[in-house]
């Protein structure tokens, strides 16, 4: 069996500060993608010495960034989207015998959408990239998806009804890519449950579990019957986002 961690941690070198490092002894994840990890490799101060360590940071300081920590080397690790957006380091990609693990922290809409036509390019350009690789092998994707996808996934969405994160043109961009042959791995299994994995710091949110669920793990249809269970650990601080964890059959 393997196990696979996404984790926005808003910060890799405040989360280290605080418990990531335990959590990951703790999880001992096969596979793990950080997303937001606001830092370039050589600004680390820390290691990761059971994993391969894959970056892809932002050209701009102390912003976006992803990292993936696998223990088993990868074929090939691509970064961006053949090529494009790659500036903001968003995107990560890494293939197996089996299957591509990609991992993406996607372009938040912003205040009153200010950059809703950007993120619209970028989920085309995603999802087409993302069909061209299942059409080779099965694809397991994951990260901060920045869109809560149903009313359900979350708190208050009469009230959020046009805003970044649940927009109607955010919505059916997720729509769109899970039509052409991915399943939405938490809701598929909870259908009915109301779990979130991000709560803004103002207001005491996440007391009061006024949040959205953001970050996701998606697969490959076929993927579906290898899937063990998918976790959503709100319990685990150090990050305005909390973790999600998948369990599979081994099969990378």
């Amino acid at each position: 069996m393997k196990t696979w961690v996404t984790w926005n941690v808003n910060g890799l070198r405040a989360a280290v500060k605080k418990n990531f490092m335990a959590f990951l002894e703790s999880e001992k994840p096969d596979v793990m993608a950080v997303q937001e990890t606001k830092m370039r490799p050589e600004q680390a101060d820390f290691a990761f010495p059971e994993y391969h360590a894959f970056w892809n940071s932002a050209d701009k300081p102390g912003y976006a960034g992803t990292l993936v920590l696998s223990r088993k080397q990868p074929n090939q690790v691509i970064h961006g989207i053949d090529d494009a957006y790659n500036d903001e380091g968003r995107v990560i990609t890494l293939e197996y015998d089996d299957m591509y693990f990609i991992t993406a922290y996607v372009p938040n809409a912003q205040r009153e959408l200010a950059r809703l036509d950007y993120r619209m390019a970028f989920e085309d350009r995603l999802r087409d990239y993302v069909k061209r690789l299942d059409e080779k092998k099965p694809v397991m994707y994951c990260g901060d998806l920045n869109v809560a996808h149903h009313a359900i996934d979350l708190k208050n969405p009469q009230a959020n009804e046009g805003n970044a994160g649940y927009s109607i043109e955010e919505r059916a961009k997720m729509s769109a890519l899970l039509e052409t042959g991915f399943t939405d791995v938490f809701r598929a299994l909870h259908p009915n449950t109301v779990r979130y994995t991000w709560w803004s710091y103002r207001f005491n949110a996440r007391v009061k579990n006024i949040g959205w669920r953001l970050d996701y793990f998606l697969v490959s249809n076929r993927l579906m019957g290898r899937v063990h269970s998918i976790s959503i650990l709100d319990d685990v601080l150090g990050s305005d986002h909390c973790p999600v964890k998948l369990t599979t059959d081994d099969i990378t």
